[in-house]
């Protein structure tokens, strides 16, 4: 089964009706995707309150791709706004099982930064981070090359395998080490697709200042792109019971009408999704 979604809900403007306010956009979005990735649980973990209305927001089948705080996976330089590394961990976990009583789980994303590289105490750590986060589905995405260099590709993929974590196959930017090559296998019975753009300029981050974040993200896929992102998706739904695809390439708007393409080039339609409130993709 092949689920299509976005990341975040609050920054789509085509999936709005012309008058949705913030705290309808949720709802607004569940008309249209079965799934998100809640992204802004890498910033801050949110509140258990919080996680339960954006579960009562959503029909009985949406799911949610839940992302680790930035403190847990290595991105934070500054001091942890936490007591103890066990704080932080129990703060998310209560999050996350939040998600998982309500039947909305459909993984944690494990992103870990670029200079997170394929080394015996990063081995390690992954398996510290599955120990911490025993009991939810885990995804795995790596951001440094070297995870899939010529001789380290397949034990990458056993590992992941092995310890029964979700590969996230990556569409992004081939911009030196601090990127990873597309890899559609799956190691799981789930698979994450997350779907990045492919601005090189962008993703190399030169010269683009605070603004470096829009820049990055910024690409709208053509055709021709899209069809064979999508020969892929369904080469991974014959390995994969699950396999959920997320467009992150949202800085000018095109994530939305890009994953609308995809659906409609994989013929999917997605069942128990809200009611729709707007126009656009309807015309």
């Amino acid at each position: 089964m092949i689920s299509i979604g976005l990341t975040g809900w609050g920054d789509h403007p085509d999936v709005y009706s012309e008058v949705t306010a913030a705290k309808d956009k949720l709802f607004d979005y569940s008309g249209h995707f079965p799934i998100v990735e809640l992204d802004t649980s890498f910033y801050a973990i949110p509140s258990v309150e919080n996680v339960e209305k954006w579960c009562k927001e959503t029909p009985g089948n949406f799911q949610f791709v839940v992302k680790t705080y930035q403190g847990m996976t290595g991105h934070l330089r500054d001091e942890l706004p936490f007591e103890t590394r066990n704080d932080m961990f129990n703060a998310f976990r209560a999050c996350a099982d939040a998600f998982q009583k309500n039947g909305k789980l459909a993984m944690i994303l494990v992103q870990f930064p670029p200079w997170f590289d394929c080394q015996g105490k990063n081995v390690q750590y992954i398996r510290y981070m599955k120990q911490q986060l025993h009991g939810f589905p885990i995804a795995i995405e790596f951001r440094n090359q070297t995870w899939y260099s010529q001789q380290m590709k397949d034990k990458t993929l056993q590992f992941l395998k092995d310890n029964g974590l979700i590969h996230t196959v990556c569409d992004e930017p081939q911009a030196g080490s601090g990127s990873v090559p597309f890899v559609p296998i799956a190691t799981n019975d789930k698979v994450l697709v997350r779907i990045h753009g492919r601005n090189v300029h962008g993703w190399r981050n030169i010269g683009h200042g605070e603004n470096w974040r829009k820049v990055r993200f910024l690409y709208d896929y053509n055709e021709d792109e899209l069809r064979k992102l999508g020969e892929q998706i369904s080469f991974l739904n014959k390995q994969a019971k699950e396999v959920y695809v997320l467009f992150n390439n949202n800085s000018g708007g095109h994530a939305a009408k890009n994953a609308k393409r995809m659906q409609q080039i994989l013929q999917l339609e997605f069942d128990g999704l809200a009611p729709k409130q707007m126009k656009f993709f309807d015309e």
